[in-house]
């Protein structure tokens, strides 16, 4: 190769390398629906409820969106919860949610690479919890 050809082979490496890192990563998105969880028969009269979520991952940053309505009692906290699929599993990230039996859950998280993992391959879910359902009153699996 000569030097002339060695050099046209750099630039256009060095071209594309600049062309692949000025466009960013596509966006991927994964929505739910949110539906009451009862943990007990008893629980059955405690938690009603239904909302939708989206959520979109960027790179490793997942932005998460969404409303409830009809809860029997006021949220109080809302988190995003690895597990497997229909199998309850720890929070990895706290969201933010309007404390009122109807209203908003957001949030962003910077995520692990096993984390996106999780997400992408269904293993990620989003819980709201109230005041009469602390272990959970909905529920909704994240899927593409």
């Amino acid at each position: 190769m000569t030097t002339k050809q060695f050099a046209s082979v750099w630039v256009a490496g060095a071209l594309f390398c600049a062309a692949v890192t000025a466009f960013p990563q596509q966006a991927e998105t994964f929505r739910t629906r949110l539906s009451p969880v009862p943990i007990t028969v008893a629980m059955q009269k405690t938690v009603a409820g239904t909302g939708s979520v989206t959520a979109t991952l960027q790179g490793a940053k997942l932005t998460v969106s969404g409303t409830f309505e009809g809860m029997r009692s006021s949220a109080t906290v809302a988190h995003l919860h690895r597990g497997q699929r229909g199998i309850p599993g720890p929070p990895i990230a706290e969201l933010s949610v309007t404390k009122a039996a109807k209203g908003s859950v957001s949030g962003s998280v910077d995520l692990t690479p096993a984390q996106a993992d999780d997400l992408r391959n269904g293993r990620v879910y989003v819980q709201i919890h109230s005041e009469g359902a602390p272990e959970g009153n909905l529920r909704g699996w994240l899927l593409p």
